[in-house]
């Protein structure tokens, strides 16, 4: 049953599917924070060769648009393909509407794109999760998660990529809903330097971007 994306096991599983998400597991630790007065989402770069030279642009922050930005945990090629397409979705809307494009409307129409995978034959689901911070005039600052099947789920605070559970967990025990902007970047770096493999972290090994 693992070698199709169309086949379902008769436990009712997509077992491509499974392992794509087991994929993003292995990733570094993406996490996200909403507050009041905005958006934080921070990023565990993991560097494999010393020799590497350090790339000219983030590999785990993305801008789509003005409003909308967002951070991928899994494959950086597979999330180049989504990236580029989201970009065209939203600029097309601007264009046809001469407005921003709402943000859940962007999400819901990548993850569209993103659950075609999961149901024809000779493709593989993407094996890269997002988390989306964006802001419209309608329901203000809002933060998803979408996953290689193509649900999304709008989050007050999330944490995806390796060692995502004890993430979740110092998020579940420490953030409140009236966090200020600090507090919530102060939760974020605690939140992935915990979750690192690490003992030692330091500031090249992580990536902030604030949505304000």
């Amino acid at each position: 049953y693992d070698s199709k994306t169309t086949t379902f096991t008769p436990e009712g599983r997509l077992m491509q599917v499974e392992y794509a998400m087991e994929a993003i597991n292995n990733a570094g630790s993406t996490v996200g924070v909403l507050c009041s007065e905005g958006i934080v989402i921070g990023a565990e770069r993991k560097q494999t060769s010393k020799l590497l030279e350090r790339s000219k642009h983030s590999e785990k922050m993305y801008q789509i648009d003005e409003h909308v930005v967002c951070a991928a945990a899994g494959l950086t090629a597979d999330a180049n393909i989504l990236i580029n397409h989201a970009r065209i979705i939203s600029q097309q809307y601007q264009y046809t509407y001469h407005e921003l494009m709402p943000v859940e409307q962007l999400v819901r129409q990548l993850c569209n794109s993103k659950q075609g995978y999961t149901q024809h034959g000779g493709l593989r689901p993407f094996g890269v999760s997002f988390l989306y911070a964006g802001w419209d005039p309608i329901y203000g600052f809002q933060l998803y998660c979408s996953d290689p099947s193509g649900n999304y789920l709008g989050w007050k605070a999330i944490a995806i990529g390796a060692n995502n559970q004890s993430a979740s967990g110092i998020l579940k025990q420490d953030y409140e809903e009236n966090f200020t902007l600090r507090q919530s970047l102060g939760l974020v770096a605690k939140v992935i330097t915990k979750s690192m493999d690490t003992t030692s972290p330091t500031p090249d090994k992580l990536e902030i971007i604030v949505l304000s």
